[in-house]
C-alpha cells in the first residue's frame, strides 16, 4: 500500500495549518506554519489565492483528517463506510475509530513524539496488545485492551527514553495509563470532546455522501 514519503511540513502547509506530523518540532520555532505565511501553499503556484467551492472545501477537510492520522485513501473510505454503519453521528464515529487505532493510542498514551513515530515503533515489534504480538498500526482496539512494551524493548535506549518522556505528557480520559510500567488500558470510546483537533466532520460526511 502506497504511503506519502515527502515532506510533511509540505502537508502541513498545504492544509494551511498544523498537523502536528513531527512531535515537538512543531511547537517550536522551526514549524514551517511560523516561518511562512499560513496561507501559502507549496508549488510554484501557492501564492495564488483561490476561492474555494463547496466540494473543495469538504476535500480539504477529508485531506486534514486523514494526513493527521496518517490513513491512507483507501482505508480511510473503509473506516467511514464502517462509521456509517454504526448508530450515531457518522462523522464522530470515524473520529472515533481513528483515534482507537493501535499506533494512535501509542502516541496518545505518549510513548511517541508523532503517530509517524508510533508507526514505525509498532510495526518493529515494540508492543504487545492483551499479551500478544502486535505490529499492525490499523488495527482497532476496544474497550478493555491493554497495551504493554515487550519486555526486550525496554533494554532499548529509545524506548527508555519514551518511557521517561512520557512522565510529563497528557493523556485523553479515555485511556487508563500507567506511566512507571508504560501500561495503556482503553477504558472507554472516546467521544468527540476528547478529539483535540477543530476538525469539521460533517463536511467529510457530506464528501462522501455524493
Amino acid at each position: 500500500m502506497a504511503r506519502y514519503t515527502g515532506s510533511s511540513c509540505r502537508l502541513c502547509r498545504r492544509e494551511g495549518c498544523k498537523l502536528f506530523l513531527k512531535g515537538d518540532r512543531c511547537l517550536s520555532s522551526k514549524c514551517a506554519i511560523t516561518t511562512r505565511e499560513k496561507s501559502l501553499a507549496p508549488g510554484q503556484h501557492g501564492a495564488d489565492r483561490k476561492k474555494i467551492g463547496e466540494y473543495g472545501m469538504q476535500l480539504r477537510e477529508k485531506q486534514k483528517a486523514k494526513r493527521f492520522y496518517g490513513v491512507p485513501e483507501k482505508q480511510f473510505h473503509t473506516y467511514f463506510n464502517i462509521a456509517d454503519k454504526k448508530e450515531g453521528m457518522s462523522g464522530e464515529n470515524l473520529l472515533s475509530l481513528l483515534e482507537r487505532r493501535l499506533d494512535n493510542v501509542v502516541y496518545r498514551m505518549g510513548m511517541a513524539e508523532s503517530r509517524k513515530e508510533a508507526r514505525q515503533l509498532v510495526r518493529h515489534n515494540h508492543f504487545r496488545l492483551n499479551g500478544k504480538k502486535a505490529n499492525i498500526p490499523s488495527i482497532i482496539l476496544n474497550v478493555g485492551d491493554e497495551i504493554t512494551v515487550n519486555e526486550t524493548s525496554k533494554s532499548s535506549e529509545k524506548i527508555k527514553g519514551l518511557i521517561e518522556s512520557m512522565q510529563t505528557k497528557l493523556t485523553p480520559k479515555w485511556l487508563e495509563v500507567d506511566k512507571t510500567n508504560a501500561v495503556a488500558k482503553v477504558a472507554a470510546i472516546p467521544a468527540r470532546d476528547d478529539v483535540d483537533f477543530p476538525f469539521e466532520e460533517q463536511l467529510i460526511v457530506e464528501l462522501y455522501s455524493k
